[in-house]
């Protein structure tokens, strides 16, 4: 069995996704963007981008792992 995919070289590489933006967030393209890709090896990751460049890298987190990171940062 291989690892999972850490990153994606460029966030268009991600096939069947909607971008998602934080409510809190400013119209000045300030934060990040998460999308859950639905086929291909990144089926059931989630994916975080930067929205000042959003045709850059993606990083990309197992459900438990991002939450993890979310309940820390609060």
């Amino acid at each position: 069995m291989s690892a999972m995919p850490r990153n994606v070289p460029a966030s268009t590489d991600l096939y069947d996704v909607r971008w998602l933006r934080s409510s809190y967030s400013t119209g000045a393209n300030n934060c990040v963007e998460t999308a859950r890709p639905r086929s291909g090896p990144w089926s059931g990751l989630l994916a975080v981008r930067d929205s000042k460049d959003p045709t850059g890298p993606a990083l990309l987190f197992s459900a438990p792992s991002w939450a993890g990171f979310v309940a820390a940062l609060r």
